[in-house]
């Protein structure tokens, strides 16, 4: 049976509508920056979640050809993430949704290496044609961080992170954005399939002991 993340580690796919602090490892990524309304149609974002799962097939169809990757094990590609901020804003502005500066996250196994991630561009773009040089190869180690699942749509996200905020405060607990430590979440459902009041969303802040 593949390999799957959510099922695998629950405590960073699966936590409670209840805020909670938790200290994320050290993670593995394929990841493309960009900037703009992630609502646009073929918008910087959209284009850069093609890139992303065309790469990421790749990695995981490997095992089909003739690229061998040591330690290699089926997975399930995980859901699609992304860490978020606007310049000179701290948190996040929702009614200003074209000041957004984003990376698009996919997750990727321990196994994979740089030179496995520059295999799979170059096969995407052999094979589909489609030039994938955005793509790279990124670690994370958010650290510590406070998190919670928040459904229903994006534009009611603003109450569940004044929870979230809160319930850290509550706990002596203070935000710690900066360059590298960023608004962060996670889409368990795919907003084709699913219903806006019913879409389900990690929502990682960093932060720090006071």
């Amino acid at each position: 049976m593949a390999f799957d993340f959510k099922k695998e580690e629950k405590a960073f796919y699966q936590p409670s509508q209840k805020p909670e602090i938790i200290s994320i490892p050290l993670m593995q990524y394929l990841a493309v920056r960009g900037k703009g309304d992630p609502n646009q149609e073929d918008g910087e974002y959209q284009r850069s979640v093609e890139n992303l799962y065309a790469v990421a097939y790749t990695l995981k169809m490997s095992k089909n050809g003739d690229h061998h990757m040591d330690g290699y094990f089926d997975y399930v590609v995980p859901p699609l993430e992304g860490l978020w901020y606007q310049e000179g804003i701290r948190g996040m502005d929702y009614s200003r949704k074209d000041l957004l500066h984003f990376t698009s996250l996919l997750r990727i196994p321990t196994f994979v290496q740089q030179q496995d991630v520059l295999w799979a561009l170059a096969e995407v773009k052999r094979k589909k044609g489609l030039d994938c040089s955005s793509v790279e190869f990124l670690c994370l180690d958010e650290g510590l961080c406070v998190q919670v699942l928040h459904i229903g749509p994006f534009d009611t996200e603003p109450g569940t992170v004044a929870a979230m905020h809160a319930y850290l405060a509550s706990q002596h607990y203070a935000l710690d954005f900066s360059e590298c430590r960023l608004h962060h979440e996670i889409y368990l459902s795919d907003p084709r399939k699913v219903a806006p009041e019913s879409q389900k969303t990690v929502i990682r802040h960093p932060i720090a002991k006071r």
